[in-house]
């Protein structure tokens, strides 16, 4: 990865690690827009003052656009939001894979096991 395509990473997840920042994205990544009252009841817990800030740094990186009928993602907001899809479905792949590998690490082995009859 290039110094420059390594920025352009950093930059993005700076971004998306910012407090609700992925959950404004997933609010509307169904492509219907949302007003302020309804993005912030569908994001859950955020308060006015947060949300108007992750709305503005989402606007100002061109991911979700305001219009007379509330925010909606751009094209590149709804391009994240599928690429999101793709590392959610491989969090729970890998989620289970170590939940499996965690529960063989620490059951006990049959051959520690007492045998019944011996």
């Amino acid at each position: 990865m290039s110094a420059r395509d390594n920025a352009a990473m950093v930059q993005l997840l700076d971004l998306l690690e910012s407090r609700y920042a992925i959950r404004v994205v997933w609010a509307l990544s169904d492509g219907h827009p949302q007003t302020f009252r309804l993005l912030q009841d569908s994001v859950g817990g955020v308060t006015p003052n947060t949300l108007n800030t992750r709305l503005k740094e989402l606007r100002a990186a061109r991911l979700v656009e305001h219009g007379g009928d509330g925010y909606r993602l751009t094209s590149q907001g709804a391009d994240l939001a599928r690429r999101l899809t793709e590392v959610q479905r491989f969090a729970s792949k890998w989620s289970q894979q170590l939940a499996r590998s965690h529960s063989m690490a620490t059951a006990p082995s049959r051959a520690s096991a007492p045998r019944l009859g011996a």
